[in-house]
């Protein structure tokens, strides 16, 4: 994992992040403290925005965080740049629609607000341009919601405050922290 992912923060190395999925769950999305994070986000979704029609999820990985997702939509769209991710999401949720591309190729339509939510888990860090990724989030939906940990604050903090009517709030389990922001365009 470790040699998969060296040179991948902030520069949109798509290969070596596809590389990282030649292991299954290479994030360890099974365990505790990331389930903690999917019922977390799914509570600050449900205050929020109540249930939702559909969900463009970007960096959805093998589909882990959208089986959580899936509990408060009717359609789940997942986008991520690996395609071995991308056929597991498939497997694990063949109700869900996925694709292996990134967010400005995504094949569903390109018509303001699309969807009802467009979520980044855990996403924005490891792309090159953070902001032009929050306006084309801001564009494809009528809401949105990111996460990112802690230490990332500094780098992506910065494109996630700009956006108008951003709420926030911090999510933690043991030691890790995550800041959660959420706004609505419509």
């Amino acid at each position: 994992m470790k040699y998969a992912l060296r040179g991948v923060g902030g520069n949109d190395n798509h290969a070596r992040l596809d590389l990282a999925y030649r292991m299954p769950d290479p994030w360890n999305m099974e365990s505790p403290m990331e389930r903690a994070r999917f019922e977390a986000t799914n509570g600050v979704i449900e205050q929020a925005f109540g249930r939702v029609g559909s969900v463009l999820e970007i960096g959805c990985g093998e589909g882990h965080q959208t089986q959580h997702l899936a509990r408060l939509s009717d359609e789940q769209y997942g986008l991520d740049v690996s395609p071995a991710a991308i056929e597991r999401a498939r497997v694990r949720l063949p109700q869900a629609h996925f694709a292996a591309v990134d967010l400005f190729q995504q094949p569903w339509g390109e018509e303001r607000h699309r969807f009802d939510l467009v979520t980044a888990c855990e996403v924005l860090y490891y792309l090159s341009d953070p902001a032009a990724t929050v306006a084309r989030m801001r564009h494809l939906g009528r809401c949105g919601l990111v996460t990112f940990f802690a230490p990332a604050c500094g780098r992506v903090g910065p494109h996630v405050e700009a956006i108008p009517g951003l709420q926030k709030t911090w999510i933690h389990h043991g030691g890790t922290a995550w800041l959660i922001g959420w706004w609505r365009d419509a």
